[in-house]
């Protein structure tokens, strides 16, 4: 998936400037896309080059004028033409996490060990970043009323993708922590 994909999908929540775009990343679309903020400056300029996004001049009192980005009718054109492609193929892991796990018999177990407690670490601070998002979204609603009435229900169901990644990343941590403390123990 292009950078430009996910830009659009961030987009479709409103205008946005550049700063926000990076800022709003982590909120909207950092469940399943990545992007530092030099990269999503660097796609906007191509995507408004290309008659994607279009950007308006805002000035501020006492902080740096500013541009905001929004789609165009081009751009909503390439969102619909996008989501009617089938994805390019299935999901690959590669986590050289795993590739150091799988060497855990042999190399520097407990090296091992801090690394799945820190994915773990970071799991559970995504879930909870998650989680006040979630409650954000719903806003005093039932997760049912939210799905059946909510304009727009994409980013809800890609924030619940996100929630499950990390719960999963937090099972598979516990599971391995439990399996090397109790293969380190019967060793000693």
């Amino acid at each position: 998936m292009a950078l430009r994909n996910a830009v659009m999908a961030a987009l479709l929540e409103g205008e946005a400037s550049g700063y926000d775009l990076a800022k709003g990343f982590d909120a909207s679309v950092a469940n399943f896309w990545s992007a530092t903020p030099q990269q999503l400056y660097r796609e906007l300029e191509r995507m408004e080059a290309e008659g994607l996004v279009s950007a308006r001049v805002v000035e501020q009192d006492r902080r740096p004028t500013k541009r905001l980005f929004a789609l165009t009718e081009a751009g909503l054109a390439a969102v619909r033409a996008y989501t009617g492609q089938p994805p390019a193929r299935p999901i690959a892991i590669r986590d050289e996490l795993l590739v150091k796990v799988q060497c855990a018999d042999v190399g520097d177990t407990a090296a091992v060990r801090s690394a799945i407690a820190e994915r773990m670490d970071r799991a559970t601070a995504k879930l909870a970043r998650y989680e006040r998002i979630r409650v954000r979204l719903l806003d005093g609603r039932t997760e049912e009323r939210y799905l059946a009435a909510a304009e727009r229900i994409g980013p809800y169901l890609t924030l619940l993708r996100g929630m499950e990644f990390e719960r999963e990343n937090l099972r598979w941590g516990d599971l391995a922590l439990r399996v090397l403390d109790s293969r380190t123990a019967a060793r000693s």
